[in-house]
């Protein structure tokens, strides 16, 4: 089985980074977040409920930044006479529009991978090594798009089919197809809920509830986040990564 650390670049360039993350020790998949991108805000807010579709893009338009606590479970892929195994993990989410996020793993290994926008950095403490990756040649198709782009909802749209779903565990859902899946993600599902107070009193910001992952091994990751701050004034170090003195920094 696949390594099932950093799940939301699901994508990347498996000849590139696979030899190096199979060798790390398996951690529930977190959202390769993933994951979100920006047009022009309207004068008002529609009174009726938006469909989920809409709901995603008002959380594009609206959300320029956001904090959170993530749980995440990974379930594998069924077996004769064996019962799916499962993972979990937990920690922080930051992230600020456009293309910046820090995910932050505190159990039950110590990682991280954060963004700056250019530059991608994935730690591992158990490994004591930190990869640094050009990000522009790494999110693409992946869940992490859906957490740090531009927020346009076109940009999405160019690189998934969006689908809406029947609304569930009192969120509303968008079903993401990769148009041009090379078998790593294979359906990603966002849920999304009202909670934010908007621009109109009447209205409230969709807030992103929980990912859902299923890649091209029939592993599912589902990402919970809690305690969601939208709009949140984050620092500008968030987003940079300092090796810790003895650390092997691996480079392109």
């Amino acid at each position: 089985m696949a390594s099932e650390k950093f799940w939301c670049l699901r994508a990347l360039n498996k000849r590139s980074l696979r030899s190096r993350l199979l060798k790390m020790k398996a951690i529930p998949h977190l959202l390769w977040l993933s994951v979100v991108w920006l047009c022009v805000v309207p004068s008002s807010w529609a009174q009726s409920t938006p469909d989920a579709i809409e709901s995603l893009s008002q959380f594009l338009k609206f959300t320029n930044s956001g904090r959170a606590q993530f749980s995440q479970v990974v379930v594998g892929p069924s077996k004769a006479d064996q019962a799916p195994r499962r993972k979990t993990s937990s920690g922080t989410f930051e992230f600020q529009r456009p293309q910046q996020f820090r995910f932050t793993y505190q159990k039950p290994f110590v990682q991280a991978m954060v963004s700056d926008g250019q530059w991608l950095w994935l730690f591992d403490a158990d490994l004591n090594q930190v990869t640094m990756r050009k990000q522009n040649q790494l999110l693409g198709q992946t869940p992490a798009a859906f957490i740090s782009s531009s927020g346009d909802l076109k940009a999405l749209q160019a690189e998934f089919n969006l689908k809406v779903e029947s609304d569930s565990e009192g969120l509303q859902w968008v079903k993401a197809t990769p148009k041009q899946s090379d078998g790593a993600v294979q359906v990603i599902r966002v849920g999304l809920k009202l909670g934010v107070n908007g621009p109109n009193s009447a209205s409230q910001i969709p807030v992103l509830t929980v990912l859902e992952i299923v890649d091209g091994l029939g592993q599912t990751s589902r990402l919970n986040f809690q305690n969601f701050e939208a709009n949140v004034k984050l620092s500008p170090e968030t987003f940079q990564f300092k090796a810790p003195a003895g650390v092997q920094v691996i480079r392109p």
